[in-house]
């Protein structure tokens, strides 16, 4: 494969948020281990291309707040995710805008959360951009350690689809967890709100529906 080819297959692959492109990084991980490629070039390619993804995400999220928060409304998944997603941002903050990279569809709620909130742009780029590092580092590394191990690229490409496989599942599950929980809690909350609402004045109940409004 020719080099440049590679680099725009890798950006082409790792802007757009619903590309699998697992199996091209762990194959230039590969072809860097074996001199045909600049490994350090790799990683900047792949870690700049998804956080520029990320952050035309994050900017669209932010300008188109309520059409983006009636999307998620339509359905119960994407409702609980994007709730679940919010609390947790208002809550941590950059510590789990990095965190949520390695989730599946973290990458999505992470960013259209983030800009529903408002979240300061300074502080999501931060989180992002050290998620995107790391994420780069890992899914590259795994092609370029297990070819340097292994000897062989049919092997090493092997090792790390399966390394990869095995952390995606770790995180469906996690995810799916979190979104049950979710899930059970939303009826909850909403019937909290409503009473608070009724018996509150426009002081704190007030507070309390407004944050309510946001985080969904």
């Amino acid at each position: 494969m020719d080099v440049l080819a590679l680099y725009g297959l890798l950006v082409l692959t790792t802007l757009p948020p619903l590309v699998p492109n697992s199996a091209l990084l762990v194959s230039a991980g590969v072809l860097a281990s074996r001199g045909e490629a600049f490994l350090p070039l790799i990683l900047l390619v792949v870690a700049a291309s998804a956080l520029l993804g990320d952050l035309l995400m994050y900017l669209v999220a932010r300008r188109f707040g309520e059409p983006v928060r009636r999307w998620m409304r339509r359905n119960p998944r994407r409702r609980a995710l994007l709730e679940w997603t919010s609390q947790r941002i208002q809550r941590y903050g950059v510590p789990f805008v990095i965190a949520v990279r390695f989730l599946p569809s973290g990458r999505i709620a992470g960013a259209l959360a983030s800009g529903v909130l408002r979240y300061p742009v300074r502080k999501y780029m931060l989180g992002a951009g050290i998620a995107e590092a790391s994420w780069a580092t890992y899914s590259v590394g795994l092609g370029y350690l297990g070819s340097a191990a292994a000897g062989r690229p049919l092997y090493a490409a092997g090792i790390g689809l399966g390394i990869s496989c095995a952390v995606a599942a770790v995180g469906t599950a996690i995810q799916w967890a979190a979104r049950r929980r979710a899930l059970r809690e939303a009826p909850k909350g909403s019937g909290e709100g409503e009473s608070g609402g009724s018996c509150k004045g426009d002081g704190e109940g007030r507070g309390d529906r407004a944050s309510s409004v946001v985080a969904v």
